[in-house]
């Protein structure tokens, strides 16, 4: 403007007019933005909150309830000694930890000894089948031999068929092998062991396979060019990079065998040698004295020990269920 001659006067307005103009919209910006950036938002109607995430929020509470109600049910009867399942409708109407300290008191029911039969038999259960299952899915998944696709298709197929149709099979195998090996007979951990690794092995297997295929196969062979051999891959590499479906195999390996009832029932035969399932039950399968209170209250104890390892392992279960499922 300092360059405009004296003589236009008409050129000066116009200029001022438009640099008025210039400013007035910048202005009005700022203004506006220092509006929206106050964090307001206008607040929503009840009908549109409950479309948009309200029902989740009811959804996610009735599944809670139908999950946590038999668990305070089952608490509330372990303390109402005496009393019946059906006289613990009243839930903690009665407070009395009598039943807890008649566990370990009862003769003839030694709660103790079946807690560690328990605690052995799914512990070295689930160690066995982790790493059984783990060799068998990284021979199908990284070795090509004669027989590869028929033994997976095998695996899959025989999981069509329950275990207990070998119910039979297997009770007449224990008694053979009983009369030629004791410790792998009837009324022997040892061999409830071996029955459980072996009906267990084709599941995890596929399951592991799956999981086992996500791992990239470029890994094995950068090892393989610095002269390791599938041992030194297998227990230095693949097995770190696995760790989620190891943890879940195991968890559900120890849940399984530790809540099977059948097969023990089956096999065990002296109480000393009985798992919870089996002793628990002893409790009440006397029709004329059926401690129901001391039952529910064995199931509470029993049911510690999963839920710790659930907890504790709960970051690998979801990553380990799902990421052998996409190939």
């Amino acid at each position: 403007m300092s360059n405009l001659q004296p003589g236009a006067p008409a050129a000066r307005e116009l200029l001022d007019s438009v640099a008025k103009d210039d400013i007035r919209p910048s202005t009005s910006v700022v203004v506006t933005a220092g509006t929206r950036g106050t964090g307001e938002e206008p607040r929503r109607s009840f009908k549109r909150y409950f479309r948009e995430t309200g029902w989740r929020h009811l959804v996610g509470v009735g599944v809670a309830i139908f999950a946590l109600f038999p668990l305070l049910y089952v608490f509330s009867a372990s303390l109402n000694p005496g009393g019946t399942l059906l006289t613990a409708n009243g839930l903690f109407s009665n407070l009395d930890f009598s039943s807890y300290a008649a566990l370990f008191q009862m003769p003839n029911q030694p709660y103790g000894a079946w807690f560690v039969n328990t605690l052995i038999i799914g512990l070295v259960t689930a160690a066995g089948t982790v790493l059984l299952g783990a060799l068998a899915a990284y021979a199908f998944s990284r070795m090509r031999f004669t027989g590869r696709r028929f033994g997976l298709t095998t695996l899959l197929v025989v999981q069509m068929f329950p275990q207990m149709l070998a119910m039979v099979a297997i009770f007449l195998l224990m008694v053979a092998i009983g009369d030629i090996f004791p410790a792998l007979g009837l009324n022997s951990r040892v061999g409830l062991i071996m029955v459980y690794l072996g009906g267990a092995l084709g599941v995890n297997t596929y399951l592991m396979y799956g999981f086992f295929n996500t791992v990239p196969s470029s890994i094995d062979e950068a090892a393989k060019i610095d002269g390791a051999g599938h041992a030194r891959i297998f227990f230095t590499i693949i097995l770190r990079l696995v760790a989620p479906i190891l943890a879940v195999v195991g968890l559900l390996s120890f849940i399984g065998t530790s809540s099977e009832f059948v097969l023990a029932s089956v096999i065990l035969i002296d109480p000393e040698n009985q798992t919870l399932a089996v002793g628990l039950y002893r409790f009440i399968s006397d029709e004329f004295s059926k401690n129901w209170s001391v039952f529910a209250a064995g199931a509470v104890l029993a049911a510690i020990l999963p839920v710790a390892l659930f907890l504790a392992l709960q970051r690998y279960i979801v990553g380990g269920l799902t990421a052998g499922s996409v190939k």
